[in-house]
């Protein structure tokens, strides 16, 4: 099966420079309005208006189970001095609870299955809002469709500053995860799990990307190169938004 983000090719490259799309935070009081009636209800919101979700950079990094996002991300974190997200281990460390929401997440994630939206979008501005220090977030494993891209522009009131893609093929993908559950012992790195991962990976991947390569912020890194190429390109991406 041939990865999903070929069809993005045309995106720009690597380093290109793009609009910073600032513009499409909207007023102040627009982005209040929307943060408080979206947020409030979840006692997630210990200000009025945190200024963190307008100000600070913003930048999603995708790509299928075993890309090497997380590593990525990781290390792009430590260089800018970047808040790193990473949804796959939010949702781990949520299922290792023994809670009726820690028993649901295991069950969807070992099913290969998407966990909802609003729980996903929840996780995420908790994390991002406990970081009011970070001048910028990565955000790994997110959006991992279409709605949850929609909704967190809905919610935050402007889009990504920039959305790395990892392109990588589906063997080595796969090779990946196998060695990866092998060395870190994650019970959904299993053959069967990882399969079932990689199918909603493929079948959701293309409407997001497709979302972001019309705003002009999808930009495609091949995954398959040696880790401090791929670092080089991520750091090429991230300095074109200076």
């Amino acid at each position: 099966m041939p990865g999903c983000l070929a069809h993005a090719r045309r995106a720009p490259e690597v380093g290109a420079r793009g609009p910073r799309h600032r513009s499409n935070q909207g007023s102040p009081c627009r982005v209040k309005q929307q943060l408080g009636s979206a947020w409030a209800c979840c006692g997630l919101l210990s200000s009025p208006c945190p200024d963190i979700l307008k100000s600070s950079f913003i930048i999603f990094v995708v790509g299928g189970p075993g890309c090497g996002k997380e590593t990525q991300c990781k290390n792009m974190a430590i260089k800018y001095g970047f808040c790193h997200v990473g949804l796959g281990r939010l949702l781990r460390q949520e299922a290792q609870r023994s809670t009726h929401r820690g028993r649901q997440i295991r069950d969807i994630m070992m099913q290969g299955l998407l966990v909802p939206t609003g729980l996903i979008l929840d996780m995420i501005s908790k994390n991002m809002l406990s970081h009011p220090e970070s001048r910028g977030f990565l955000i790994d494993g997110f959006p991992r469709e279409l709605k949850q891209a929609k909704e967190f522009e809905r919610i935050v009131g402007r889009a990504p500053d920039i959305v790395i893609a990892f392109d990588c093929s589906m063997q080595t993908m796969v090779r990946r995860v196998l060695h990866r559950g092998q060395v870190e012992h994650r019970a959904e790195d299993c053959e069967v799990v990882m399969f079932r991962h990689l199918a909603t990976y493929y079948t959701l991947c293309e409407p997001v990307l497709t979302f972001y390569q019309q705003k002009n912020l999808l930009r495609n890194i091949l995954a398959e190169e040696a880790p401090e190429n791929i670092f080089a390109k991520c750091c090429s991406v991230i300095e074109s938004l200076w």
